[in-house]
């Protein structure tokens, strides 16, 4: 049978995926942590989170998604000061942002009522938390008229260090993963080797934006750095009582 992988749907993941042979599951990153679980999946670039809640999957060592400072496409838009918010609207495509988002929330003391994307009554102060693409498009369009919060800047100024927003995990049945991660690891390095190839055939935002977003935005590695702030979300995760595993090793392939 061929090897079933899943991928988010977003700009963010293409360098870690362009020049895959075979079949791709483009979803949002919520559907692939269900498919993965359910063993519809034997691979998949989820939610972090997903790892902390059940560490029982293999992680290609060396590659991730994350944001060591400012990632600009996970974002709380908000037009009114941030401790106004009454109302915050969220994306239900990633639950990974949205605890991120509450662990910042608490640290500055604000506990404002989530809902779901045009849940909020009219009259109510509200913000709206965006990621991947959907935040990219919507900063494009509504540009200065909104401030933003950028969650990865937040968390890097109360940890200093990584968030790492997604990872490749292999099911613990799924045979030779050594392989897969030495070849998803070619993959990246492949891409970013010839990053100016990559941002060429994206045709969804302009080259100078995807060269900074590729280049300055984000990181696809998954070292020592990206590891200590993996482990940080997971204590910060426990300490406030947000459902995870109680310990967090990590298989690494």
């Amino acid at each position: 049978m061929p090897l079933r992988i899943g991928c988010v749907k977003y700009l963010n993941a293409r360098p870690l995926i362009r020049g895959w042979t075979g079949i791709v599951d483009f979803d949002h990153p919520s559907n692939l942590c269900q498919k993965l679980a359910r063993g519809e999946l034997d691979v998949a670039l989820v939610s972090s989170l997903e790892y902390l809640r059940q560490p029982i999957y293999r992680i290609v060592d060396d590659v991730s998604i994350s944001a060591c400072g400012p990632v600009y496409s996970v974002v709380l838009a908000h037009e009114q000061p941030l401790e106004a918010i009454s109302v915050v609207e969220r994306d239900t495509a990633s639950q990974t942002s949205l605890v991120l988002l509450e662990l910042l929330l608490r640290k500055r003391k604000m506990a404002p009522q989530i809902v779901r994307a045009g849940g909020a009554a009219a009259n109510v102060t509200r913000a709206k938390l965006l990621i991947g693409d959907q935040a990219i498009q919507f900063r494009t369009k509504q540009g200065a008229k909104f401030e933003y919060w950028d969650l990865a800047q937040g968390w890097r100024e109360i940890t200093g260090l990584p968030f790492v927003f997604a990872l490749w995990l292999i099911r613990p049945e799924v045979n030779s993963p050594n392989e897969i991660a030495d070849r998803l690891r070619k993959i990246r390095d492949e891409n970013l080797r010839k990053v100016d190839d990559l941002i060429a055939a994206q045709t969804d935002v302009s080259a100078a934006f995807c060269r900074k977003y590729y280049c300055e935005h984000l990181c696809f590695d998954f070292g020592h750095k990206e590891k200590a702030g993996l482990h940080e979300f997971h204590r910060l995760c426990r300490v406030n009582a947000i459902p995870v595993a109680s310990e967090l090793p990590l298989h690494l392939v």
